[in-house]
């Protein structure tokens, strides 16, 4: 049975996300039985192929990092389907998953308290190489110091510690300790957020060398639509929990199709101080997402609603070439 449950799936893809759920309980009775939740993620779902870059963009608190975080299932998602390499690893206990992890890492967003202060670097990028048994104990700090070399570190930073460090070479630290263990899927969690624009560059430059010499498949979460832009093969907009559009870069950026969408990329800066900037200004704040809009979650605010937007929730749609998205100006269309 389990054998045709798998051959559903598409085995070319590395990541399948299939109505994927998240939810945080708020209050709970004596009992333990949960009478209001938050909804994080709702209903996500997208395929991601080997060797490609998927970017998950949207406003803070919108469930980019939720998602990242329940596909590595640092979080139990509530519903929903997450398939790695073909297979369904939704429900699989910890001890199930502790050979899967080798395959699939994370490279948290900020680089100063995701490392163990007390550690060296040697230390800190032996220890996974070591309890995964990726090479004999007499071969670790050759491997480590061939890993630091290839991610721009020196020989000699081996036996510092965290501290000694500027963000630029601490996250260049979180890049090694991820890739330590050879990953095909690296979800980067907002990797240079915390970083100046001239090292953002710089590791921005490393992640795609680095995917091309180890054929390193990454989900990009960022906020930064430029950056987004220069990484990314495909684009994901989230909003509220859900997935509002979906397609390719070109795609996305040439021709974005939802409000949301369009309101987002009008908000990039010109170099050009000649052009003038067509802002699409969205009124009022992002609602609760324990209390989330009834029908569309954007009409609150988005400048185009009709009736039907706040009683409906818009169908998402593909309108061709894997270009999803979810509104009803779309389907009147």
């Amino acid at each position: 049975m389990e054998e045709k449950i798998t051959q559903e799936f598409d085995q070319n893809a590395i990541l399948e996300v299939r109505n994927l759920r998240k939810c945080f309980p708020i209050k709970k009775t004596f009992t333990g039985k949960v009478t209001q939740e938050l909804v994080a993620v709702d209903n996500v779902s997208f395929k991601l192929m080997p060797g490609e870059t998927l970017g998950i963009v949207g406003e803070s608190g919108c469930g980019k990092t939720t998602l990242g975080r329940t596909i590595l299932k640092l979080h139990e998602a509530n519903g929903g389907q997450i398939i790695f390499e073909g297979k369904d690893i939704t429900n699989l206990k910890p001890s199930k998953m502790r050979e899967i992890r080798k395959r699939m890492q994370i490279i948290f967003q900020d680089p100063y308290s995701s490392l163990p202060p007390r550690s060296t670097v040697g230390g800190i990028l032996s220890e996974p190489v070591e309890v995964h048994k990726i090479v004999p104990k007499s071969q670790i700090k050759d491997y480590v110091l061939d890993l630091m070399d290839k991610c721009g570190l020196r020989d000699y930073y081996y036996e510092r510690y965290p501290h000694e460090f500027s963000g630029g070479q601490r996250q260049r630290i979180c890049i090694a300790r991820a890739l330590s263990v050879n990953p095909k899927l690296v979800i980067c969690d907002e990797p240079v957020s915390a970083l100046d624009v001239s090292i953002q560059a710089q590791i921005i430059n490393l992640l795609k060398k680095l995917q091309q010499e180890m054929n390193l498949t990454y989900l990009f979460i960022s906020h930064d639509l430029s950056v987004v832009k220069f990484i990314s093969d495909k684009i994901g907009v989230m909003y509220l929990g859900s997935m509002v559009e979906f397609g390719t870069k070109d795609d996305i950026f040439s021709n974005p199709l939802h409000p949301y969408t369009q309101a987002l990329f009008s908000a990039i800066p010109q170099p050009d101080p000649d052009v003038k900037m067509n802002r699409i200004i969205l009124k009022g704040d992002i609602p609760s997402p324990a209390n989330p809009p009834k029908g569309c979650r954007f009409h609150t605010r988005c400048p185009k609603a009709m009736p039907i937007c706040s009683e409906i929730a818009p169908e998402y749609r593909d309108f061709g070439n894997g270009h999803c998205a979810a509104c009803h100006l779309l389907n009147k269309e």
